[in-house]
């Protein structure tokens, strides 16, 4: 598969597709720690879910100093009806604490350093690098993974896979929009079940890996 002819495509459908909410959060002057959190909050959750969320919870707390202030009942009922919202806001608490105790208040921009933090795992940890701070990482969430193996372009049983195989064969110059083209790809044209394959501007080059119908 041409991966040049694939993203020179999707690059131009990307337009009339509604951009991913932790992408506007980070386009919206959005610092680090912002990304972080509704990075934390979008798993499991509906976009427009995520999107709202994020702006109630930061019209209250846009900063880790701000948040540690917040009882975790406080963060959840703010971000409610956000998936497992409980759970999410005792991560944020924790890790905010963890930030100003450990840190000053300031997101680390390494890998290795944001995977120290409880509940933040490959996915987020490459987001905050990729969005937060514009650094060189391949964030490989559910819609990643399916689509590169629905197009051909890797054969992997899961995201961390797909992640070690894009690092080898994926050109460093789309490493850090392969996850807003792809997520916002999923999520209006290449859905899960039955997509869009007769409109799709890449469907020539893609093997439809384990599609079996389609629109």
């Amino acid at each position: 598969m041409d991966i040049h002819v694939c993203f020179t495509a999707l690059r131009q459908e990307y337009t009339h597709w509604q951009t991913p909410a932790v992408t506007i959060v980070a386009q919206c002057n959005g610092s680090p720690y912002k990304v972080l959190v509704s990075c934390i909050i979008s798993l499991r959750t509906k976009d427009e879910v995520t999107a709202a969320a994020s702006a109630r919870l930061f019209a209250v707390a846009s900063t880790p100093e701000l948040m540690i202030q917040l009882p975790p009942g406080e963060i959840a009922r703010l971000m409610y009806p956000a998936g497992f919202y409980h759970t999410k806001a005792e991560q944020i608490s924790l890790f905010s604490r963890q930030l100003v105790d450990d840190y000053g208040g300031v997101v680390p921009d390494e890998l290795d350093t944001l995977l120290r933090f409880k509940g933040v795992g490959r996915k987020t940890a490459n987001l905050v690098l990729t969005l937060g701070f514009g650094k060189p990482g391949i964030c490989v969430d559910t819609h990643v993974h399916r689509i590169c193996n629905r197009l051909g372009y890797v054969m992997t049983k899961n995201p961390d896979e797909t992640e070690k195989m894009l690092r080898l064969q994926l050109p460093p110059e789309y490493w850090i929009e392969i996850n807003d083209l792809l997520v916002a790809f999923g999520q209006n044209h290449c859905h899960p079940v039955s997509p869009r394959c007769s409109t799709c501007k890449v469907a020539d080059i893609c093997d439809r890996v384990g599609v079996t119908v389609s629109r």
